[in-house]
């Protein structure tokens, strides 16, 4: 019920016009045949041909280029089975099986839903290290773990995970994917839930940063936002 959920609220999210998502038999089997498909944009090129008579008048060659990628902009995956947690994944080339940053988060993909229904979420997870800790002064990425907060109510602890395998063969079987969501179903474990989309990578300073979704053009808005926090209080 929660996987039939997710699919009716997030596929017309991002993808706005009649769209066909393919999934592959199970994760760590993975070839060109059962890859996800994916919408892509194609380039478009216009060319007039000049006539043959000399009062005759060409039109140049139109090409629309495709739109620069923001330097802030960064490619995140939500992902989880169905009876498992969330996890969340920063990637700033899709091609890249080693992820920027990988958090597991307290939340259920029932968790996840419910709190999307109303088409706001925002996850904090904050981190308050004592003075003589080595939270206190590494990079907000390195910090181990969180104590998160899902649409202002506590939600658990976040941590801060290496890729593993399983990780690895997830991006891989979603490299043909820049935009989408939907369900890969697999024999040994519970069907897998992913949804990808651009955000906005917002760099505060040595204690804050924060990943906000960017909505398709003419898609319903989703505000969807996560954010990095490192509080001073104990520091002081």
């Amino acid at each position: 019920m929660a996987i039939d959920t997710l699919r009716r609220f997030l596929l017309p999210c991002f993808f706005p016009t009649t769209t066909t998502t393919t999934t592959t038999k199970t994760p760590s089997s993975i070839s060109k045949k059962n890859r996800p498909r994916t919408s892509t944009s194609t380039t478009t090129t216009t060319n007039s041909h000049p006539s043959s008579s000399s009062s005759a008048t060409s039109s140049p060659k139109t090409t629309l280029a495709p739109p620069r990628p923001s330097k802030s902009m960064v490619i995140g995956t939500i992902f989880g089975n169905r009876r498992g947690h969330v996890w969340f994944c920063i990637q700033h080339d899709r091609l890249s099986l080693k992820p920027s940053l990988l958090l597991e988060l307290p939340l259920s993909t029932t968790d996840l839903v419910r709190e999307m229904r109303n088409g706001l979420l925002r996850i904090a997870l904050e981190c308050s290290p004592s003075p003589d800790s080595p939270s206190s002064s590494c990079p907000l990425r390195s910090v181990p773990v969180w104590t998160a907060f899902c649409n202002g109510r506590k939600a658990g602890f976040s941590a801060r995970r290496r890729a593993g395998h399983r990780v690895r063969e997830i991006l891989r079987t979603m490299l043909c994917i820049s935009v989408g969501a939907g369900v890969i179903p697999s024999s040994g474990q519970d069907e897998l839930m992913y949804m990808r989309a651009n955000f906005e990578h917002v760099v505060g300073n040595n204690d804050s940063e924060s990943f906000h979704l960017i909505n398709p053009d003419e898609c319903p808005g989703q505000e969807l936002s996560v954010f990095l926090l490192r509080s001073r209080l104990g520091l002081k």
